[in-house]
């Protein structure tokens, strides 16, 4: 994996979501990382999809390489990120869940359950997914039958 500081890296988040979405933000910039909000930017209810959609959209076209989606339990916004047939969301509570995301499932979006972790976790999460790459081999191919054939 290319040292973190080095990637582009979208974030996008619900209500639920957005305290935990700023103090990753705030570690994020600590660390010279490129990050683009996109959004929610306050605690008020929302639909986390008018945020997922944005993000996998920039995943899915290369603006970002990797994302990070967050909501109360990570499953509604993983959910619609996975409708994009470039986003390969996983939902990691566990640093050994996001070390697998991206070693055996080439992962490039973690999706993060906030009402289920402590942000100390999150950030332990977080630095696993980052420090992890892909291990291809047996999973390369069980990766490239993740995406829906136009066949």
């Amino acid at each position: 994996m290319k040292p973190i500081n080095s990637l582009s890296i979208g974030i996008a988040s619900d209500h639920a979501g957005y305290d935990l979405k700023e103090t990753i933000k705030k570690y994020l910039a600590e660390q010279g990382v490129s990050v683009t909000d996109f959004g929610t930017n306050s605690t008020d209810s929302c639909d986390y999809p008018d945020f997922a959609h944005p993000l996998a959209n920039a995943v899915e076209q290369g603006a970002c390489e990797f994302g990070i989606a967050i909501c109360g339990s990570a499953n509604g916004i993983t959910m619609t990120v996975n409708k994009h047939q470039g986003c390969r969301a996983a939902i990691c509570w566990e640093p050994e869940l996001a070390a697998l995301a991206r070693q055996h499932n080439n992962a490039n979006v973690l999706s993060l359950p906030a009402r289920f972790i402590s942000e100390e976790k999150a950030l332990e999460i977080l630095k696993t997914f980052f420090a992890n790459d892909f291990e291809g081999g047996r999973h390369e191919r069980r990766v490239e039958k993740i995406a829906i054939s136009a066949e």
